[in-house]
């Protein structure tokens, strides 16, 4: 189903932030710098700015951003926080983005790990008032963005993961895939691709295989800088890329600087010995960090690791 012609190299930029656990609530993530909701908009435009020609230096092509309470929704204006951006100050960002030679992704995770940024609604999974939710606010990011692609996050939605959280749900079996599916009904109306991060594979690889629509493009994530001698869980999280791969997924492969400054490169090298060229789309990397002072260095690390596996993938010839 590969469609675009040129490689991306991409990066996850977090304008919206809040997307972990409830505002005041830091257990179990108190070393996480975006580690609860907050009620304004946590962005600094000098930086920003500033880090937008970083990663165009490097090479970057492609910039994915969660937007999650960032917009000042008119559907829903309760969702926005102080700093909310209006449609015409993200439309106005957008076409700048796009200037600078950036195809740009808007992501919204409808994840129940990931969307505390829905506030009350976060709390009202499957039922008709979400679900008109989740329509209103795909419809306009897709009227600001009018993006090719549109990355719906739907990662970590176990109980596990929200054993900290004041309030835990968790969709699954048939629930799970009826909901995500009513997801990519609202993004392929808006004439965009769907995208999603690909961990619910680990866990359901059958289901996942059988289920999972060829049009939905995948990114599978690892972390690590290792990619020998592993234990069985991150072996489970390696293989998934060529599993993918075997059964006729595009994938853009995802990495981070977050834990290893080594995983960028070796995660390119790898998806591209193990995956065929028509469907490796590209690579995304992340920091998972908001652009604020204190999390700059990470930043210019992530733009430093695109331009060395961009430079090492073309003395390949790739």
């Amino acid at each position: 189903m590969s469609e675009q012609k040129n490689f991306y190299w991409a990066n996850l930029i977090h304008l919206g932030c809040n997307m972990w656990t409830e505002t005041g609530n830091t257990r179990g993530r108190e070393h996480r710098s975006n580690s609860n909701a907050f009620t304004e908009l946590h962005f600094n435009r000098e930086l920003w700015d500033r880090h937008m020609q970083e990663l165009k230096d490097a090479g970057c092509n492609m910039l994915i951003i969660d937007v999650g309470e960032a917009l000042l929704y008119e559907s829903h204006p309760e969702l926005a926080v102080k700093g909310s951006w209006t449609h015409e100050q993200m439309r106005k960002e957008v076409k700048k983005l796009q200037k600078m030679g950036f195809e740009v992704v808007p992501k919204l995770n409808f994840s129940a790990c990931h969307d505390i940024w829905l506030k009350e609604y976060s709390w009202m999974l499957s039922t008709s008032i979400y679900y008109q939710v989740c329509k209103d606010v795909i419809d306009e990011v897709c009227q600001v963005f009018k993006p090719k692609y549109f990355h719906l996050g739907m990662d970590e939605e176990t109980a596990d993961h929200q054993r900290n959280f004041d309030h835990i749900t968790v969709r699954q079996h048939d629930l799970w895939w009826h909901d995500f599916y009513y997801l990519l009904g609202c993004v392929e109306k808006n004439n965009a691709r769907p995208w999603i991060w690909s961990d619910y594979m680990w866990n359901h690889p059958l289901e996942f295989l059988k289920k999972m629509p060829k049009e939905v493009l995948q990114s599978n994530w690892y972390y690590s800088g290792a990619f020998e001698n592993l234990d069985e869980r991150h072996q489970i999280y390696v293989n998934s890329f060529d599993i993918l791969e075997k059964n006729g997924y595009d994938q853009v492969p995802t990495g981070s600087v977050f834990s290893d400054f080594s995983n960028f490169e070796k995660l390119t090298k790898y998806s591209a010995e193990h995956i065929a060229p028509e469907r490796l789309l590209g690579m995304m990397q992340t920091t998972w960090e908001r652009i604020t002072h204190p999390y700059m260095p990470l930043h210019t690390a992530a733009a430093t690791t695109i331009a060395a596996a961009k430079k090492w993938m073309e003395s390949q010839g790739k």
